[in-house]
C-alpha cells in the first residue's frame, strides 16, 4: 500500500493479530453470525490487516458488517445452495450471506472440482462484500492448485468518457504457488485505487493524488487535492490517452463473469450493496508437474527481483512480496490500528457486552 495510507507511526496502536482476530470474531457472533462463521469472517479481515491490505481489513469493514448484521442487509444465517452444476462448474446462490463466509466456502466447492476435473470454476449470484479477494485465491496455494478470484461491486468509477459511476471496483486475484520463493499474488482493483482508500484519505487528512478522482461532470482531476465533498472515481489509467479504457473493460469482464454469468444484474444495473463473485481454482498437475512447476516458479519470480533497479529504488517487487514481508513483520510487532479505529473497537465492545482486548 501506498505510504500515504499508512497510519503513521507516532500515533499508531499496534494490536496481537490473535487477539485482533478473537476481538473480530466475538463482536461478529454477537451480532448473531454463527460461531463457525464469526470465526471464518474474522479470519479474512485480520489477514488482509497483517498483509497490509488496510483497506480491507477491520479498520474499514468490521463498522459495516456489524451494521449490516443489524439492519437485515447480510444474512447471518443464509441458505447458500448451488442452483446448476456440472462436474467442473458451479452456480451458487449465496442468499444474501455474507462475502467473507461465502466466497471461502464456494472456493472450497471450486478447488475439489478441480482436483477432479483440473478445473472448477464456480460463479456466485445474491452476494455481498467479500472483503479481500486474495485471501479466497490464495486458499488454492495450499492445494499445489492456482487460485482466482473477482467480485463484481456495483456502481464505483466512471467508465471511459463517462461523467457517473457505472462499474464496480470490481478487484482481480490471482493466486500462484512457488517452491522457495513466496507466492506470486495478484490483487487489484480495476479502478485506479480501491474505493476504501478514500476512506483512509479522509480519515488520515492525506491529499488524493493527480488522476485518482474526476470532478462531478467526470472531468478528471490531474492535481493534489484533499478529499471533495463530491466526486467520481477513475478507472486505473485515469484517462484514454493514459490506458483508462484497458481498465474499464476489464471492469466488464469481471461484471460478466461475475454478475451476468449467474444471472444477476451487473454495472450500472446493480443494486446498490449487491457483490457478485466469481472464483476458481486450477490443478497445476493437469498441465504440468507441480516441482517442474514450482522450479520455474521460483526461477522466474528471482529473476525479477533480480532485476537492474532504476534510479532512487533499491529493490524490484512481485505481486504478493511486499504483502508477504509485511505479514512477517505484523505477526511479529502488531497491526497498527489508528486511534479512531482503537475508539471505534472499544465503543463497539461495549455496546456488544465483549470483553475489549486490544
Amino acid at each position: 500500500m501506498l505510504e500515504q495510507f499508512h497510519v503513521p507511526a507516532d500515533i499508531a496502536h499496534p494490536v496481537q493479530h490473535d487477539d485482533l482476530r478473537d476481538t473480530c470474531a466475538e463482536l461478529l457472533e454477537t451480532a448473531g453470525l454463527p460461531e463457525a462463521d464469526a470465526r471464518l469472517a474474522a479470519d479474512v479481515l485480520v489477514a488482509s490487516d497483517l498483509r497490509g491490505v488496510e483497506t480491507h481489513g477491520v479498520s474499514n469493514l468490521m463498522r459495516n458488517y456489524i451494521t449490516g448484521l443489524g439492519n437485515g442487509h447480510l444474512n447471518p444465517n443464509p441458505n447458500m445452495r448451488i442452483i446448476r452444476e456440472t462436474p467442473a462448474c458451479a452456480t451458487i446462490d449465496s442468499d444474501g450471506g455474507m462475502g467473507v463466509v461465502i466466497a471461502p466456502r464456494a472456493m472450497e466447492i471450486a478447488i475439489e472440482k478441480g482436483k477432479t476435473t483440473g478445473a472448477g470454476l464456480v460463479s456466485i449470484a445474491n452476494g455481498r462484500h467479500l472483503g479481500m479477494a486474495g485471501y479466497h485465491a490464495m486458499m488454492a496455494l495450499e492445494h499445489d492448485m492456482i487460485g482466482q478470484c473477482m467480485t463484481a461491486c456495483g456502481p464505483s468509477f466512471a467508465p471511459t468518457f463517462a461523467a457517473e459511476a457505472a462499474i464496480g471496483t470490481n478487484p482481480i486475484a490471482i493466486a500462484a504457488p512457488a517452491g522457495e520463493e513466496p507466492p506470486f499474488v495478484f490483487d487489484a482493483a480495476m479502478s485506479i485505487l480501491a474505493a476504501n482508500k478514500i476512506t483512509l484519505a479522509r480519515r488520515l487528512g492525506v491529499d488524493l493524488e493527480p488522476g485518482w478522482i474526476a470532478d462531478p461532470d467526470g472531468t478528471p482531476i490531474m492535481e493534489s487535492v484533499p478529499v471533495p465533498d463530491e466526486y467520481v472515481l477513475l478507472p486505473a489509467g485515469s484517462t484514454r490517452e493514459m490506458g483508462s479504457h484497458k481498465s474499464y473493460s476489464l471492469g466488464v469482464v469481471v461484471d460478466i463473469l461475475g454478475g451476468l454469468l449467474n444471472g444477476s444484474p451487473a454495472g450500472p444495473m446493480a443494486p446498490k450493496g449487491n457483490n457478485n463473485h466469481f472464483v476458481a481454482a486450477y490443478d497445476i498437475e493437469a498441465f504440468i508437474d507441480i516441482q517442474d512447476f514450482k522450479k520455474g516458479m521460483d526461477e522466474y519470480l528471482r529473476s525479477l527481483r533480480d532485476l537492474k533497479t532504476a534510479p532512487g529504488h533499491d529493490r524490484v517487487y512481485y505481486a504478493g512480496l511486499p504483502e508477504h514481508e509485511e505479514a512477517a513483520e505484523r505477526r511479529e510487532h502488531g497491526i497498527p490500528l489508528h486511534p479512531e479505529v482503537i475508539d471505534w473497537f472499544r465503543s463497539a465492545c461495549g455496546e456488544l457486552g465483549v470483553e475489549f482486548r486490544l
